[in-house]
């Protein structure tokens, strides 16, 4: 019996030894068993995405991405060769003549109709003699400015070309805090780079960029260059134009603001309709409404604008609003702050009536505006007129 057991066991010893042997160097010829380096061979081949990578996106993305070069003549009272030249220099004294030299700049856009409409920021193209468009084809062609938009920062340029590979786009208002952003531009002239990170806030505003500020604020890198160019979700459809980053060094710091396709294409689609954007104004200076002035004026709560002062002949004027008035309602939209009233009376179209609730002496009254057009020149974050 002992002896019976012993082969056994010495039988189950060497099994085991040849399986172990057999899982090392053979593995692959286990049943149920697949081979590590097949099965990413087979990934390979099959193309599959790997879990936790963006690159649908970005193929999808970036050939409606375009780099954006730009050159106008600027006029210097200070010639680079004065310096070298202590004659001229003793000679002209103060006077220094004008020197003309040609300024080289960089941006990004995105192609958002095939017939060759691209979007950007008007700060891209302010005061560019020349736009030229580099196509993620290797293909660079000339451009024209379609038509321009200062006061939210967007810009139209087309080019003589069509069957190109336009954006998608997507949905402002399916954007939330946390979800994942692709940033797509060509920083600093290195080339198209894709930079990823999350949407840090929304409705952004009084940051002094634009006049209408109503930004997405991003973590993913954003540098000079980057302007103009797109912001995407995971699926590679525009969310926003990427427009400003706050610095210290001119590099990014992980706060980047892009505008909100929304706001971008009604802006867009105005311009390519009109050539510009029109815009709703009463003739008036507002500020926002303080707990101080809240308590003064004896309100509820800190809500609404208050009127500062009121254009001579402007509609305000004329429909009887008054400095001191506190306005808190436009055609039953409430108001909370003087951004918001700014944003609201934009939005209307001129010629129209409009209904304005004001608080004047702690009483409710109801003014019918006949709503002008804003002009340019207007201050920013501001509804009065300013000549320039």
């Amino acid at each position: 019996m002992q002896k019976l057991w012993l082969v056994f066991a010495q039988s189950v010893t060497i099994c085991l030894g040849i399986l172990f042997v057999a899982t090392l160097f053979k593995h692959d010829l286990l049943p149920g068993r697949t081979d590590l380096g097949t099965l990413h061979e087979v990934v390979r081949e099959n193309g599959a995405t790997p879990i936790g990578s963006f690159r649908d996106a970005a193929r999808k993305a970036m050939p409606s991405v375009v780099n954006i070069f730009t050159s106008k003549q600027v006029r210097s009272s200070h010639p680079a060769i004065v310096p070298d030249n202590p004659e001229l220099r003793q000679f002209f004294g103060d006077n220094l003549p004008p020197e003309t030299h040609q300024q080289l700049s960089l941006g990004s856009g995105v192609i958002v109709l095939a017939d060759g409409y691209i979007l950007t920021n008007d700060h891209v193209i302010d005061g560019a003699q020349e736009i030229q468009v580099a196509l993620s084809d290797g293909r660079t062609v000339k451009a024209d400015l379609v038509g321009a938009d200062p006061e939210t920062d967007i810009a139209v340029l087309r080019v003589n070309l069509t069957g190109l590979p336009a954006i998608t786009f997507g949905t402002s208002d399916q954007v939330k805090v946390g979800d994942i952003a692709l940033a797509i531009g060509n920083p600093f002239g290195v080339g198209e780079t894709v930079t990823m990170g999350i949407i840090s806030a929304l409705g952004r505003s009084r940051l002094g960029i634009n006049t209408f500020e109503n930004f997405i604020q991003t973590d993913a890198a954003i540098n000079p260059g980057n302007s103009g160019g797109a912001l995407v979700d995971v699926s590679g459809n525009l969310i926003g134009i990427n427009s400003a980053i706050y610095s210290k060094t001119g590099g990014s710091q992980g706060i980047g603001f892009s505008i909100p396709v929304s706001i971008a294409k009604n802006v867009m689609e105005e311009i390519i309709k009109t050539g510009g954007v029109t815009r709703g104004w009463i003739g008036v200076e507002v500020q926002d409404i303080t707990p101080e002035l809240a308590e003064s004026f004896r309100l509820d709560k800190s809500a609404g604008a208050l009127i500062s002062s009121v254009l001579k002949g402007g509609p305000a004027e004329k429909s009887g609003i008054k400095p001191g008035d506190v306005l808190v309602e436009v055609n039953g939209e409430a108001i909370q702050d003087s951004q918001e009233m700014l944003n609201h009376v934009a939005a209307l179209k001129p010629a129209q009536n409009a209904r304005f609730k004001v608080i004047r002496n702690h009483q409710a009254m109801v003014f019918t505006v006949n709503v002008g057009k804003r002009p340019k020149g207007t201050i920013k974050n501001l509804d009065e007129e300013e000549d320039q």
